[in-house]
């Protein structure tokens, strides 16, 4: 990768950590726009953290296109099919964050944090069916 846009990624990284969400979604965008061909996890993870930024943003619907480009990039990287159901989950879909935090699990069966949105998000489902809404 080249070292320029490898460096992007790195300081994107770094103004993600610092809660800089402007100066890190630039920098991703960046990245995303310059990623080299076959460099599948690198952009998966530029557009999970993407997702990231935006999810703190409250855009949901633009984190959960990141979240899904990230999926679809490198399948096997559990992190973004838990962000998405994260979203799903606050959004009251929880069919489809069950779906997504299960697939987590699938992956990854060490995933703490999946398994306990997952446990969750049925309790909530039978909570919501209950209240008859």
């Amino acid at each position: 990768m080249e070292r320029e846009v490898a460096e992007l990624l790195s300081a994107a990284g770094e103004q993600l950590s610092a809660r800089r969400l402007s100066a890190a979604e630039e920098l991703y965008s960046r990245f995303i726009a310059r990623c080299p061909a076959g460099a599948h996890r690198d952009l998966a993870t530029a557009l999970n953290n993407r997702g990231q930024v935006r999810y703190f943003r409250v855009e949901f619907a633009a984190a959960m296109e990141d979240y899904t480009a990230a999926i679809e990039c490198q399948p096997g990287f559990e992190v973004p099919y838990y962000n998405r159901g994260l979203v799903l989950y606050r959004l009251g879909y929880f069919d489809e964050a069950m779906k997504d935090f299960r697939k987590v699990l699938e992956l990854n069966p060490q995933f703490e944090d999946a398994s306990l949105s997952l446990k969750q998000a049925i309790l909530d489902k039978e909570e919501k069916q209950k209240r008859g809404y």
